[in-house]
């Protein structure tokens, strides 16, 4: 390691607003420098997706700081293995901070599976850092070559002396105020394949908090002097405030109404007082004509978005599928759609805002902490460094806690009325103000030529996005787009975004190209396969459900069936198996799922098994019956008896398969398991049924058509 143990002035650390060592006491900082949003919105200067760095205290323990945060996807107990792994620490004596502005390294956000590629790698090398540190000081210590000096269990000791020549790690950093800045390029962590913590089942760092009920959430928490506050929205998207009267509500006892411009609220003693103050008031809205959920496909073909403000556009084109189509033996042509859908997690959003001193402090769950931070500095008009954003624990988000509004909302409404306030969205808003997962519309069009094999692939995208929109077959001839369009509902990241959509309509296309031609799927996609990881897990899953190679549909048609699909995306490769019971009276019973997954090296074996699991129950909704549906800018299901999610007579027995990959790099496993299922499900429906479903979901109703 090149990096210089000596003293680094504060300000250049990310850390700006007071002194490190006058929150954690002296001790030896380690710092991997967060890379930090420059001109052109993303980083400069250091490693993508944020820094990570780490604290020895004369404690002995480890305090570990990452700008991530966790939502319930069990990531704080992944990233305090890799740092317990590099500095030979009980887990117990690692403390992992995420998520606060004030004393974490910036970070994009959590979203896109990058927990495990990203900060999991910067503290991984920041602990290598770390405990290169550590074993020059006890060299020098002990008298010894740092060579000679091994770290293990709270303490260094001389190899060669194994009952004596050793110094605890608090003791060895008693009195140090030193920041070592880590060179990426010269620290090397462990490898996966020496691993002792990291890699094995351990328990999560959270779950005595969790089944004991003592873990307090954003919508859990109180301050002294607390209030509560509501927001006033439109009944209808779009809808322009014309008129309002809030005399009704200003009557009532203990009650402040606000207001900013559009920004209208209520702040009271008790919830029952705020929810009755925000009935009382009166406005009028202007609303603009919206299309309904049974005209959006039309809608969005013929509201293309234009310009270059679209992050999401992809055009991929290789060969000529034009030719590949006058020379082919036969060509296939069909659209796939899917519907909106609401992330509906467990904990609807929620946040706590206080000022002091013209400085506010949110308590949020958002899956973007820096961003919140920066969207309350400018709607504010305050300094970022007058704002600090903690993220508490938050009751899961699939994608959809990454807005701002309510944090903006709750702090206005606290500084108008010089309390802390707390918004806690109820059920109903939370649907009809949060965003969707974006409706898909695919057009998908392809051939094969006399021998049977793939020759042209088009694949057509509106509005869901490119993720996972690239081929992993060979195809020699492809065109490949995703076109943005205007959406009548709001609408945004959801976990796996648009790779359920794009999966579904690939992997739905390639079974129907492989019954058209007489092939057995699985042997259809083996044959035409381009990544040999992807292979291999189709493998293992197919091998261990006891496939039988024959062509779909079942020839008895006695109403059993199988199906098969695959996906490749953030790093991670996916096949899932299921098999289907649809009976005389078309009522659908799914009798079991196999899915595999390998994401590279398994640094928690038993959460990323949860992981796969818990996406699979999330992912059976979007499949079988989950969608919004809507009519003139009104969602018309905003409550859990109108809109279906699972529920526990909905889940098969489900197993998982993990291929632990030691050799490659970790990636995340919270969003590629769900993608392979719903066109694995529909796959099975047409293979026991003979009836092709192309939109999502299949069967709303439960019953296949």
């Amino acid at each position: 390691m090149t990096a210089a143990s000596s003293v680094v002035p504060f300000d250049l650390l990310p850390v700006k607003e007071r002194p490190y060592f006058e929150h954690y006491g002296p001790g030896l900082v380690v710092v991997l420098p967060a890379k930090r949003p420059g001109p052109s919105g993303w980083g400069e200067g250091g490693p993508p997706h944020g820094g990570a760095w780490i604290h020895i205290g004369e404690d002995g323990r480890a305090r570990a700081f990452s700008g991530k945060v966790e939502v319930g996807q069990g990531t704080r107990t992944a990233l305090s293995l890799v740092v317990a792994e590099e500095l030979r620490l009980p887990l117990s004596s690692v403390i992992l901070t995420m998520g606060d502005t004030d004393v974490c390294p910036w970070d994009m956000g959590t979203f896109g599976s990058r927990s495990m590629p990203d900060p999991a790698q910067h503290l991984r090398t920041t602990g290598a850092a770390a405990r290169a540190v550590l074993e020059r000081l006890a060299a020098a210590r002990l008298g010894v070559p740092p060579q000679e000096i091994e770290v293990e269990g709270g303490e260094a000791r001389v190899r060669s002396r194994p009952d004596g020549g050793s110094v605890s790690l608090g003791e060895l950093v008693r009195g140090h105020q030193e920041v070592v800045i880590v060179d990426p390029a010269t620290t090397h962590p462990e490898p996966p394949s020496s691993w002792t913590r990291a890699g094995h089942p351990v328990e999560d760092v959270a779950s005595k908090e969790v089944v004991t009920g003592r873990r307090r959430y954003t919508s859990d928490l109180q301050l002294p002097g607390m209030l509560h506050g509501k927001i006033l929205f439109p009944p209808s998207y779009g809808a322009k405030l014309r008129k309002i009267d809030v005399a009704a509500a200003q009557a009532i006892p203990g009650v402040v109404v606000v207001r900013e411009g559009e920004f209208v609220g209520v702040v009271a003693p008790d919830m029952m007082s705020a929810r009755a103050a925000l009935r009382a008031i009166r406005a009028e809205w202007e609303s603009s004509p919206q299309p309904s959920d049974h005209e959006i496909v039309e809608f969005l073909r013929q509201h293309l978005a234009e310009g270059e403000d679209f992050w999401d556009v992809l055009q991929h084109e290789t060969g000529n599928v034009k030719d590949a189509y006058a020379s082919a033996a036969a060509s296939f042509h069909e659209t796939y759609t899917t519907a909106y859908i609401a992330h509906s997690p467990l904990e609807t959003h929620a946040a706590l805002a206080a000022w002091q001193d013209g400085r506010v402090t949110v308590w949020v769950g958002t899956q973007t902490p820096f961003r919140a931070r920066d969207a309350l500095s400018d709607a504010l008009g305050i300094p970022p460094s007058s704002v600090r954003v903690i993220v508490p624990p938050t009751g899961s988000g699939f994608g959809g806690k990454h807005a701002a509004e309510l944090a903006i909302g709750t702090a206005r409404l606290a500084k108008d009325v010089g309390h802390p306030v707390r918004v806690v969205y109820s059920r109903q808003e939370e649907f009809t103000q949060a965003y969707f997962r974006p409706m898909a519309v695919i057009d998908v069009r392809s051939s094969v030529g006399k021998d049977r094999a793939l020759t042209a692939w088009e694949f057509h995208v509106l509005n869901a996005g490119s993720a996972a929109a690239r081929i992993p077959y060979r195809v020699a001839n492809q065109k490949i787009d995703n076109q943005p369009t205007e959406s009548p509902l709001p609408q945004g990241s959801y976990r796996a975004l648009a790779a359920t959509a794009n999966n579904f309509a690939r992997e739905s296309h390639v079974d129907e190209v492989a019954a058209q031609l007489g092939f057995d799927p699985v042997e259809f996609r083996l044959r035409h396969l381009a990544d040999d990881r992807l292979a291999t897990v189709l493998r293992a899953v197919t091998e261990h459900a006891g496939w039988n190679p024959r062509p779909s549909p079942a020839p008895a048609r006695d109403g059993q069936g199988r199906g098969v699909a695959v996906g490749l995306e953030k790093g991670g490769r996916v096949a899932t198996f299921v098999e289907v019971e649809v009976p005389d009276d078309r009522h659908l019973r799914i009798e079991r799922i196999v899915t595999g997954y390998e994401c590279g090296a398994i640094v928690h074996p038993s959460n990323l098994r949860s992981q796969v699991e818990g996406g699979t129950v999330m992912a059976l909704g979007g499949a079988l019956f989950e969608a919004v549906r809507f009519q003139d800018g009104r969602v018309l299901n905003p409550k859990f008896s109108e809109y279906r999610v699972p529920r526990f007579q909905d889940v098969p027995p489900i197993e998982v398969l993990l291929l632990d990959r030691k050799d490659l790099p970790s990636q995340g496993g919270g969003e590629t398991p769900l993608i392979a299922l719903a066109p694995a499900i529909a796959n099975a429906i047409f293979d026991a049924a003979g009836t092709r479903l192309r939109s999502l979901p299949l069967v709303p109703d439960g019953i296949v058509p």
